[in-house]
């Protein structure tokens, strides 16, 4: 379970945000911030120094609770959920926080950072990768089955839980294969419309996506090996209209055969 980001701590706690702020915005994008919210669920903002609403987020719950007293709980916000806030309140700047240190980071930033990276994870830190069984794991993967042929610039799409290694913290995570044509923002709607398709509940777990391009060889390299994980996988045959998806779920016997699902 996520507790603590403990990359943007460090890099706070350090008091010399604009020495890195190349690594505050990536540890920002990888693993998220802590939001706060009021009794009645909506989010607490804070006015930023020129007297405008800042979005604010915590390293942790802990520092939530800390820094701003009067919120009623803290919720674990990825880098889409943010952009989704940030989408819907027009607010500008994410202000973050840990125990002894803060940065204000504009939403025009992360924005630019997501189009360059196309929302990749970066790959210097190492991942475990395995087949989940959680609740929205599945319904991620079910999702995926039911929209996967609304999006013809994406062939296939991975979905595993993973934990860093460096930092402990555990994840849910898409890998998306697109097409040399697809637009930098295909792999993003597809996530969008999945994640506004599942019921949110107790049991929500925060969810990344790594975008992968047929025509990079480390990219086609990645596809590959993923094959060989025993993930759950969604692939569409866009020319004949129908879905694979390939599962542990469905391996009760040897014989039984993969499930199609044509519309």
């Amino acid at each position: 379970m996520t507790t603590t980001n403990a990359a943007l701590a460090d890099i706070l706690d350090r008091r010399e945000p604009e020495e890195e702020a190349e690594q505050l915005l990536a540890a920002v994008i990888d693993f998220g911030v802590f939001v706060p919210v009021g009794d009645n669920g909506s989010v607490i903002f804070v006015k930023g120094q020129d007297g405008g609403p800042v979005l604010p987020g915590y390293v942790s719950e802990e520092c939530c609770h800390q820094r701003l007293p009067e919120a009623a709980a803290a919720l674990h916000c990825d880098v889409t959920r943010l952009m989704d806030i940030r989408k819907h309140t027009n607010t500008e700047a994410l202000a973050v926080f840990s125990e002894h240190g803060w940065a204000t980071v504009p939403f025009a930033l992360v924005a630019q950072a997501l189009r360059t990276r196309g929302m990749r994870l970066t790959t210097e830190r190492t991942v475990r990768y395995r087949w989940s069984t959680h609740p929205m794991a599945v319904a991620l993967r079910d999702t995926v089955r039911d929209r996967l042929l609304d999006f013809p610039d994406i062939g296939c799409v991975w979905i595993a839980e993973v934990r860093w290694t460096d930092t402990g913290m555990e994840q849910l995570m898409l890998h998306m294969v697109l097409t040399d044509a697809a637009q930098p923002d295909t792999a993003d709607a597809l996530m969008e419309d999945v994640l506004s398709a599942i019921a949110l509940g107790p049991e929500t777990r925060e969810v990344v996506l790594r975008v992968l391009r047929p025509e990079s060889d480390a990219d086609a390299a990645a596809a590959r090996e993923l094959d060989t994980m025993g993930l759950d996988t969604v692939r569409a045959d866009h020319a004949a209209r129908r879905v694979e998806v390939v599962s542990r779920e469905y391996d009760v016997t040897p014989e039984r055969p993969r499930r199609w699902w044509r519309r």
